[in-house]
């Protein structure tokens, strides 16, 4: 027989997990409203202002132009701020040396982030110490 305070714990379990399942799907909602821009990141060597890179996230998938190339490939939000993305393709044009180095290290911190924060119409992506790599703002903000 069920106690009530096992209807109560479970009923409780429920609701927290419909919470963290609709924050997952307003943090896809809000990320995939925009064409997001690099504005910033944790390469002080390559200005970003120098070489247009994009991100779109849509239905689990991340897309857009590395500065040289088109690229995309799956992407996961959540749970909380969890972020991954990749394996990632891309074509296979070639560039002006900057903008391939500056594409280069953006694949690479893109591979390597596991955190994502969004504020002040920013959208900021951190590797596995928690220390932000990639800055974006909204396209349409710019």
């Amino acid at each position: 027989m069920i106690t009530q305070s096992k209807r109560v714990a479970a009923f409780i379990v429920i609701a927290v997990s419909f919470i963290a399942l609709a924050g997952c799907k307003l943090a896809t909602n809000q990320m995939g409203e925009a064409q997001w821009k690099l504005v910033g990141w944790s390469i002080s060597s390559i200005n970003p202002a120098d070489v247009t890179i994009t991100a779109k996230f849509e239905d689990g998938q991340i897309s857009g132009s590395g500065g040289v190339n088109s690229y995309g490939g799956p992407c996961q939000l959540g749970p909380g701020d969890a972020f991954s993305a990749g394996p990632l393709a891309a074509t296979a044009m070639a560039g002006p040396e900057p903008a391939m180095r500056a594409e280069a290290a953006y694949f690479t911190l893109l591979g390597e982030a596991r955190f994502y924060t969004m504020a002040d119409g920013k959208l900021m992506l951190y590797d596995q110490g928690k220390n932000e790599s990639l800055i974006f703002e909204a396209a349409s903000s710019l």
